[in-house]
């Protein structure tokens, strides 16, 4: 473990290296917050709620969303860049897991957005606009574990694509498409508190709500007690369902690997 550790902080170091994207990382993050939340402010039109909802936990929401969706940045091609360029080759030669190398490095790097991108960026949106505490330091702890968990649904679904690389020429389109469905579905710009009734119903079934809108609720105080139990172990089952299905099309894509390769 120790080692994947140290794959996770040469990324962070790594990323420090580049000062301009962190400036800009900043700036970019801050009027992504200025704009969507004069969007929600215009939205509500000085009325305290719509359907139940403040403007303070919509507010609260997209900040923590757009805090979540920092730290759950990936490089998306990097297995089908290496397949390109020979390199992945190499990797399987090092004394390492490959995938879980891989996943440690996406937390370094998640992690350097959420300290250097993110957190100056809420210090400004707690004196922009009134945002709302934790419901309680329980909830709050649970929402960091369900955070866990939900990057762990959304990793997951990421490496699925990638590993679509071994038989596809490009899954830069697949990959587009499965992005802009996560951001839609999984409220990170507009809270699935808004989606008509017939997406949620159909939200319900897929691991979308786990990413980011489980995490949200859970430090909200909408989900309490056993409700908590209930979606982390829903979050369980869809890390369970996406990991077997990555390990499967990993081990057919590195068999591919080699019997091509002589």
């Amino acid at each position: 473990m120790r080692t994947y550790v140290e794959f996770a902080i040469k990324k962070f170091q790594n990323k420090m290296a580049y000062r301009l994207e962190f400036f800009m990382g900043i700036v970019n993050t801050i009027i992504t917050i200025v704009v969507y939340l004069c969007i929600y402010k215009a939205l509500y039109e000085g009325k305290a709620e719509v359907d139940g909802i403040s403007y303070a936990m919509t507010a609260t929401s997209f900040v923590i969303s757009l805090g979540l969706s920092n730290a759950f940045h990936f490089n998306e091609m990097f297995i089908q860049d290496k397949i390109h360029d020979g390199s992945i080759t190499n990797e399987f030669l090092k004394p390492v897991n490959f995938v879980f190398r891989l996943l440690w490095e996406n937390i370094g790097e998640g992690l350097f957005r959420v300290v250097f991108n993110f957190l100056p960026a809420v210090v400004f949106a707690c004196f922009y606009t009134k945002l709302c505490a934790p419901y309680s330091m329980g909830n709050f702890i649970i929402m960091l574990i369900s955070v866990a968990l939900g990057y762990l649904v959304l990793w997951l679904l990421s490496l699925i694509i990638q590993v679509l690389s071994f038989w596809l020429f490009s899954v830069w389109g697949i990959m587009t498409i499965k992005n802009v469905i996560v951001n839609i579905l999984s409220g990170v710009f507009l809270p699935l508190w808004f989606m008509p009734d017939i997406i949620k119903k159909i939200i319900v079934f897929t691991p979308f709500e786990s990413i980011y809108f489980t995490p949200i609720r859970i430090y909200l105080g909408e989900v309490t007690g056993m409700e908590m139990l209930s979606k982390l172990s829903l979050q369980l089952m869809w890390i369970g369902i996406l990991g077997g299905m990555a390990g499967v099309l990993w081990s057919k894509g590195v068999k591919k690997l080699v019997v091509q390769g002589g």
